[in-house]
């Protein structure tokens, strides 16, 4: 890396030897497609079958619930965290139609509204690689290669570990720290040399547990509550946008 590269990251990455970025509301501003496809197949099917506590039957929050109960998991992981914070003890078809529904959502409303990666994301990458610095991205999803590719970022990143992957090897979801230490292998570089980037408290989580020298927390929604609670959860700074990391000491 060179002195003028290093320059221009902020100091906490500026001896990081490989980076690993969460896809969804990281790289790509998909995160917002999956909390209205969300919203849509947790509200009809509490509508069907409501809890029998009147204050469990309120809709989905794509906030609040979001971020923490389904955002950075698996489809199945999510589905079941959420049913089962409104009281519910819902079987593992009851998860999987719930799942299968967000799923027919997203993949209608991506292919009607399409992705786009985020422009400071997207600086900071070509900063890294122009430093010599690999990057990979991670992602619950099945359709984070899909999602890099519609953004036309997917040649940007030196290696990358999507649902599918995750499925093949049989990695734990979010908040262990599975798929992030495959992106470092793959990468090369150990964990405690790393940093990871994650918008999601189970992402930061999983950082932390995988002992990843850096975790920066993502916070676009500019709510003091949700940076406060990245913190809580882990991460060593929060940004607004990745683009901050370039620009000298992250805001908070």
């Amino acid at each position: 890396m060179t002195a003028r590269s290093l320059a221009a990251l902020v100091p906490s990455l500026r001896d990081v030897g490989a980076v690993v970025l969460d896809t969804d509301g990281v790289i790509t501003d998909s995160a917002r497609l999956h909390a209205e496809a969300w919203k849509a197949a947790f509200d009809a099917f509490i509508g069907e079958y409501p809890p029998g506590d009147l204050g469990q039957r309120r809709p989905f929050d794509t906030r609040e619930d979001y971020l923490r109960y389904v955002d950075g998991r698996s489809r199945l992981d999510g589905a079941a965290a959420f049913l089962v914070s409104r009281g519910l003890a819902p079987s593992p078809e009851t998860v999987r139609r719930v799942a299968g529904e967000k799923e027919r959502l997203f993949t209608e409303s991506l292919r009607a509204h399409g992705v786009r990666a985020y422009p400071g994301t997207v600086r900071l990458v070509r900063v890294l690689r122009r430093a010599g610095v690999p990057v990979a991205a991670a992602s619950a999803s099945r359709h984070a290669r899909e999602l890099l590719a519609l953004a036309g970022v997917l040649d940007l990143f030196d290696a990358l570990v999507d649902g599918a992957e995750a499925a093949r090897l049989g990695l734990a979801g979010k908040p262990q720290p599975d798929l992030f230490l495959e992106a470092a292998r793959r990468l090369g570089v150990p964990a405690g040399r790393a940093a990871v980037m994650e918008d999601a408290l189970a992402g930061v989580e999983a950082g932390c547990r995988g002992r990843f020298a850096v975790v920066v927390g993502v916070d676009r929604s500019g709510d003091p509550d949700t940076a406060a609670r990245l913190l809580r959860y882990g991460a060593d700074i929060v940004v607004r946008d990745l683009g901050e990391l370039l620009e000298g000491a992250p805001s908070r």
